[in-house]
Formats: structure tokens, sequence, C-alpha cells
């Protein structure tokens, strides 16, 4: 009898799971279709706002993963369910596409800003103070999976300092754990994206310097929709309203460049 309920529960799960994932019997339903995006972290503030934006005005539910650029390409190459990634960089995205898990080649969406930020209102920050004894962490994300950690360093060493902090790098896996490094004053500074100390939750904490855009190669920031048997005709709905005048205008509001 045991088993009988439990085949019986087990069978109505996998019509219900069939039922969700059919864009036929989705369109004669009343609920809400459904997409989960895969976000660079230093998206996850302005990402939040263009969801909530999107969701009212689509009525789709829009789930989000927050994480490294790289690490969210790993989990895609490994059959991870997202239909969107939104990237920090081209790099990952292009990744994606040259895989052929992409419906079509990625598409710019932003232009990032690297930012030095701290929560000692006593600290005026500037990379040359980086090499000053009283700063004995510097907190960017992992370079080999986050972009914006690549971009720190690769603006340490243009600015020739790279050998002179070296030992007070501390990484983070991701700009996420960064900010808690640098927000909790584990590390006396650090880098991360302009987005983060203009989000709601951090705007006016610590003392903040953009980095001079000569320092580092543009952060050109991608989008690509992931391919997957069945399409689900609200990704492309998403990706459409990414690149429209709403959620360019947030994005701005959040320290990144657009094209006009």
């Amino acid at each position: 009898m045991e088993f009988k309920s439990l085949l019986y529960i087990s069978s109505i799960f996998s019509i219900i799971l069939f039922t969700a994932c059919n864009p036929k019997k989705e369109k004669k339903s009343n609920t809400p279709s459904e997409i989960t995006v895969a976000v660079a972290a230093n998206m996850q503030f302005a990402m939040k706002e263009i969801a909530n934006v999107f969701e009212k005005e689509s009525g789709v539910k829009c789930n989000t993963v927050i994480s490294s650029s790289g690490k969210l390409t790993a989990q895609i190459k490994e059959g991870a369910p997202y239909d969107i990634l939104v990237a920090a960089n081209m790099k990952y995205p292009e990744e994606i596409y040259k895989s052929g898990l992409a419906y079509s080649e990625p598409k710019i969406y932003a232009y990032g800003k690297l930012v030095l930020w701290t929560m000692n209102k006593q600290i005026k920050p500037s990379l040359e103070l980086l090499i000053n004894p009283a700063i004995k962490h510097i907190a960017l994300a992992n370079p080999d999976t986050a972009p914006y950690g690549y971009t720190a360093i690769e603006t340490i060493k243009t600015k020739k300092l790279y050998n002179k902090v070296k030992d007070k790098l501390v990484f983070g896996e991701s700009i996420s754990q960064t900010n808690q490094f640098i927000s909790l004053g584990s590390a006396e500074i650090g880098f991360t994206a302009m987005s983060v100390v203009l989000s709601p939750i951090m705007k006016g904490k610590g003392n903040w310097v953009e980095i001079d855009k000569k320092h580092y190669t543009p952060i050109k920031q991608g989008v690509v929709m992931i391919k997957h048997h069945q399409t689900n005709p609200s990704t492309l709905k998403f990706y459409n309203f990414l690149f429209s005048d709403k959620a360019q205008k947030i994005l701005k509001k959040y320290g990144y460049d657009v094209k006009e």
C-alpha cells in the first residue's frame, strides 16, 4: 500500500514537472513563465532592479543566480539550467558561444568601471597608497574567474606596483566576497565595481575613488542566451529588455556606461 502511494505521488510530480517545462502547456496556463538568469556578481544590485521592472511589465518571474563569470560559465558547460548569462566581460559569453551552447553571438550590454574602496573614513583611496605600510591587506576578486579581479591586477601591473603589493593581496571568490572583506574591515582597502559603491545598501559608506580607465582594458560586459532542447520564449523577452531604455537607464544609475 505504501509503495502504491509513493508511486502515485511520483507520477503526479512527473506530470507537474512536465507541464512546467512544456512551452505549449505554459501558454494555456495563467501561471507566469519563469527564466533563470546567471548574473556576474558586480551586476547583482543593478540586476535586482532590472529584474523587478521586467517582472512587473512582463509577468515573467526572473530568478537570478549570482557568482563570478568564470564559475557561472563552468556551471553552464556542466548543464546548469540557466537561460541567460549576464557576464562581467566578453570572454566568458564568447566561450559559451564557441562551445555551441548559445543561440547567437554575445553582445555588449554595458561597460563597467573599477573603483578602489575603503571603509576607513581616515583613508583617502589612491593607487599610490597601496604601497603604504599601513595598508596590510588589499582585497580583490579572483582574477582567474572574476573579470574585475583580472582588471584590478592589470591596473596594479600597469602602475608597476605588483611586486611591491603582491604579498598584501587578498582574493575573494567573486566581487561579492571581496566586498565583504572591504565592508567588514578584513582588508583596509580593495578593488570593486562602481555599481557596488553606488548600490542602495553601500552608497555613502566609506571612501572610494574611480580608477582612471587608461590603466586597464575596457570592461566590456556581455550577455548571451543559453541554448536548450526546449526554447523558453521568455528568454528573448528578457534579453531584449536588457537593451531597452528602461534597463539602460538603470545601468547608468549604477555607474555603467551604455551605448546611447
